[in-house]
């Protein structure tokens, strides 16, 4: 699934839809270079879904928590991560998180759960392309409730 994303609105409104879709719990691995709008989708997301007050990005905590109605939502950012060992750290082993949100995830090779949707954003002119792919069954269904959505039909209308 393709959406070209002309303003960073269009991609809050995607972070919102995907709030409002996504399972009870899942994962998420959002790709793309700096700049790209990750954190931007990841903050409306999580805003989406009732967190209040900062939401900070990760990138020198490298792990964010948020309590979120479900249970707990996790915000990680692996860009500085140099080795996988370094993922000891963090308290993944312990994982309780019913939301995750990862930010630079092959960066950590398998040592993540496997994400139901991986979104990939990019530059494109003076806006944005994001190319959502399911990898799991239940990413597959939120995929086709995504679909479903008038944000969505917004999006996918929007010029590009």
């Amino acid at each position: 699934m393709r959406l070209q994303l002309p303003d960073s609105e269009s991609t809050e409104a995607l972070g919102r839809a995907l709030a409002d879709t996504r399972p009870a719990q899942a994962a998420m691995h959002l790709q793309g270079d700096l700049g790209a709008g990750k954190s931007t989708l990841a903050r409306a997301l999580l805003r989406r879904l009732g967190v209040e007050g900062a939401i900070r990005s990760p990138t020198y905590t490298l792990i964010e928590r948020y309590p979120i109605p479900e249970g707990e939502a996790w915000h990680l950012d692996l860009y500085r991560i140099g080795d996988v060992g370094e993922l000891d750290f963090l308290g993944l082993d312990d994982a309780v998180a019913t939301l995750w949100l990862v930010e630079w995830p092959e960066r950590a090779g398998s040592a993540l759960p496997r994400p139901d949707l991986r979104v990939e954003l990019g530059m494109d002119g003076n806006g944005r392309v994001a190319r959502l792919a399911a990898e799991t069954g239940q990413g597959q269904q939120w995929l086709a409730r995504l679909s479903a959505t008038a944000e969505f039909a917004a999006l996918s209308s929007a010029p590009g």
